[in-house]
């Protein structure tokens, strides 16, 4: 009986007993009450409202310049939408027709520099799962790749027996409108370097790999390719190929290091290259300065300050039913923790 009993305990899988394992070490439990809640809630509204405010206020500092552009450089002499529409297709689709167009910007104040040139489009679908999925991350930065394409770039895999570098429906819809600018015919030089992530040229995209057959198919998609500079300088298509979450969104095209003065007129030379007509997109041109908070957006000061009102307008309420209603407070001792501290 003995030799049993000590092999049976052996053979025990009740591991030693520690506080830790039991889970009765010391832990903070909290009692809410009123008074607590009430700080709680105030101290939040008292952090957030001015955060909302500074963000807010930041926001309106931001001297933007956004310029729809697609209907006045693709003229049509119709008047009904149907007819314009088409027309419109007809215009893009035409390699001889001119697709220069002059368009003047007014500044509403002082512009300082970096002013950031921005590119936006609606209705263009960027986060559709077969747009997304469309391009091979492999072949951008390897030279030495030789797989499959058809799987993920089909069918912008392959020129007859050549891949087509880079692959996909992503790169084949490259932006390719382009914008000149100039005051009192001076002309005002845009800065093309560095738009794209570091991070992206570094790791993503290959200094020995090159385009290649690419926008050489029967159906031309958008902007073509300088076949002898590396896809880790082309960076276009690098900002490009980031695509957006939203039908509308805004992509860097360069930035102007001259600060602009109020009032003065900016002459922009457009070449209208890009068909968003087909699916009735727009394109807006966007000149744009910066604060601590980016570009602008009030979503982010109006966030804070609707938690923070609504945390505060909570407290009031709370204070007013302690107040005019109160409740007597249990006993904390009844509390299960108290009742049993050791957790046995």
């Amino acid at each position: 009986m003995g030799e049993g009993a000590s092999s049976s305990s052996k053979k025990s899988r009740k591991p030693d007993y520690s506080r830790f394992t039991q889970q009765e070490l010391p832990a903070c439990k909290p009692i809410l009450t009123p008074q607590w809640v009430v700080t709680v809630f105030i101290f939040l509204g008292i952090v957030f409202i001015p955060i909302g405010l500074a963000s807010l206020s930041a926001s309106e500092k931001v001297v933007e310049i956004v310029h729809r552009y697609d209907e006045h450089c693709a003229p049509t002499n119709y008047t009904q939408p149907d007819l314009a529409y088409h027309d419109r297709i007809a215009f893009i689709r035409n390699n001889k027709s001119n697709k220069t167009c002059i368009r003047t910007l007014t500044v509403p104040k002082k512009m300082k520099h970096p002013i950031y040139v921005y590119y936006q489009l609606n209705n263009f679908y960027q986060n559709h799962r077969r747009y997304v999925k469309s391009r091979n991350d492999e072949q951008l930065r390897d030279p030495n790749f030789k797989g499959d394409l058809k799987k993920t770039c089909a069918p912008e895999d392959m020129n007859g027996n050549e891949p087509v570098i880079p692959c996909g429906l992503i790169a084949w819809s490259l932006f390719n409108d382009t914008y000149g600018f100039s005051i009192k015919d001076k002309g005002l030089p845009i800065n093309r370097k560095n738009i794209s992530w570091p991070s992206d040229k570094k790791h993503k995209f290959g200094s020995k790999v090159f385009p290649k057959n690419f926008q050489k198919g029967s159906l031309i998609g958008g902007g073509a390719l300088n076949e002898s500079i590396p896809m880790s300088e082309q960076e276009d298509l690098q900002v490009w190929l980031r695509t957006a979450a939203l039908p509308v969104f805004r992509k860097l095209y360069g930035k102007i290091e001259h600060d602009l003065e109020a009032n003065e007129n900016i002459t922009v030379v457009i070449q209208n290259n890009y068909n968003t007509y087909t699916f009735e997109g727009k394109k807006s041109l966007v000149l744009s300065t910066t604060t601590w908070i980016g570009g602008k957006n009030k979503f982010l000061g109006i966030a804070y300050l609707t938690v923070g009102g609504i945390c505060l307008f909570v407290a009031i309420i709370f204070i007013l039913m302690y107040v005019i209603k109160p409740r007597p407070f249990g006993d904390p001792a009844y509390l299960s923790w108290n009742l049993n501290p050791s957790g046995n």
